[in-house]
């Protein structure tokens, strides 16, 4: 045989490299470095002490866990959130003419609205401008008096140390609001602020800030809904990451409303803290429909005497959202009360981590606190996961208790509701809307109740597995 007629040596295959698998832990921002921070301070001419304070929270970010408690680590999945191509909007917006003369929705005391990073409204009611409320952007705050700015957020302002996403949202924030309502004031009609956003590869961090003087008394309705720019199912995530950090004075009571339904190319985080003094009380109703992936926290912190929380959180989940909801609630002053309850209701693929701990210090004696987490599971691809905790160190305690329950429609309920002539999935709708009804009745605002309700029959009519296979057969 020739040396032409020889077969060539035989080459080495070249197979493409596969990506690497992301990790359930993984969060896969790009922008979070000191780079950045140091590019968002000069931007919104920051003074050394807040620039100081962004890197604190940095380092806050880079060295602590994704999930500060051991025992809920094993519930994190990030691996539905995309977010290497997001960028964070521009720092520094102020309010402006155009935000002034917003109209102000019926029933509310105050407005404030941003959509996507551009301030569209902020105004006061004439009787809460008399009162003394304060609605401004922190920006102007800090024009205004820099002092209060550094007073309220110097040091994290209520943010917890251990929380990582809330550590990343202190050193990288670029929108925010301050609230305040002085001493004595008593509002009858709700504060509402509104985040409107989702453009693909967007990123909006924001911080909000409210300060409630001794024995006054407020609501707040929050908003966080899809933009105009929002992108559909498939196309690049957006990102919402938002705090809410409360100072109660004592003797105080501050109602808080949150409806969360962005779109589902959303990936959002929320925190909301609370030192609450004494005497006063904080109520929470959040209602969580929207996003791929939502994380929230609430850490309260029950200081004062005599003080409490009452805390409720639900959920409805649809295709493969995940509900990652998490809450923490420290007793320290003596006679404190804490109830808070969770509840999920998931169909389709969708999942809901729900975890809590109540510590119980050393000094917190007369305690009464309850913690119930609670999931309905409307189909047989859904999964949910509930973990109430407790850390007891003062025994003398008036009441400490936790429950939890996941499983299905109840079937007695449904054959007494089908006894009464409903067909079956009608008699499904009816437990399960009454069944997160305690959220939507909490919301201080007639045309908030009634959006949540029309929000909550829409995502019962968008399910993709509508009823169970031996109910569909006719």
């Amino acid at each position: 045989m020739t040396a032409a007629a020889r077969p060539a040596a035989s080459q080495p295959v070249t197979r493409p490299t596969a990506p690497a698998r992301q990790s359930p832990t993984d969060l896969t921002l790009s922008f979070v470095d000191e780079a950045t921070v140091r590019k968002i301070a000069a931007a919104a001419g920051d003074p050394d002490w807040l620039l100081a304070d962004r890197l604190a929270g940095l380092h806050g970010f880079e060295t602590l866990p994704i999930e500060s408690n051991r025992l809920y680590t094993p519930y994190v999945d990030l691996r539905n959130a995309h977010l290497a191509a997001v960028r964070p909007y521009p720092a520094g917006t102020r309010g402006g003419v155009a935000a002034g003369k917003a109209q102000l929705p019926e029933g509310a005391a105050a407005y404030a609205e941003f959509a996507e990073d551009r301030l569209a409204a902020l105004v006061l009611s004439p009787e809460a401008r008399d009162a003394g409320v304060v609605l401004e952007t922190l920006a102007d705050l800090g024009a205004r008096d820099p002092e209060l700015l550094r007073r309220l957020l110097d040091g994290g302002c209520t943010l917890p140390e251990n929380d990582k996403l809330g550590q990343m949202t202190r050193a990288l924030w670029t929108h925010g609001l301050f609230v305040h309502v002085p001493n004595g004031v008593r509002l009858e009609r709700p504060i509402v602020l509104r985040w409107a956003m989702g453009a693909p590869n967007g990123a909006l961090l924001s911080r909000t800030i409210l300060s409630i003087g001794d024995d006054a008394e407020a609501s707040v309705v929050e908003e966080q809904v899809a933009s105009s720019t929002a992108g559909a199912a498939g196309h690049a995530q957006s990102f919402f990451t938002g705090t809410t950090e409360v100072q109660l004075g004592a003797g105080s009571t501050l109602s808080f409303a949150g409806l969360q339904d962005f779109a589902i190319d959303q990936v959002a985080f929320q925190h909301r803290s609370a030192v609450v003094g004494q005497g006063a009380t904080v109520r929470w109703a959040l209602a969580q429909l929207g996003c791929r992936v939502i994380r929230s926290r609430i850490d309260n912190t029950l200081e004062g005497d005599g003080s409490s929380v009452e805390q409720a959180e639900i959920v409805f989940g649809s295709a493969d959202q995940l509900f990652d909801l998490t809450s923490y609630t420290r007793h320290i002053g003596r006679d404190t009360t804490g109830n808070l309850l969770s509840k999920g209701a998931l169909s389709d693929r969708s999942r809901a981590y729900m975890k809590g701990l109540a510590t119980i210090d050393l000094t917190a004696h007369g305690t009464d606190s309850y913690l119930g987490e609670f999931a309905m599971l409307l189909s047989k691809q859904a999964r949910s996961v509930a973990i109430p905790s407790l850390e007891i160190d003062q025994p003398d305690c008036r009441r400490v208790a936790h429950a939890s329950s996941v499983g299905p429609v109840d079937e007695t309920q449904l054959f007494y509701l089908e006894s009464r002539g409903l067909d079956p999935d009608e008699a499904r709708k009816f437990i399960v809307l009454g069944y997160l009804e305690p959220v939507v009745a909490r919301v201080p605002l007639a045309s908030a109740q009634d959006r949540l309700r029309d929000l909550l029959e829409a995502k019962w009519d968008a399910r993709t597995v509508a009823r169970p296979a031996a109910a569909a057969v006719s």
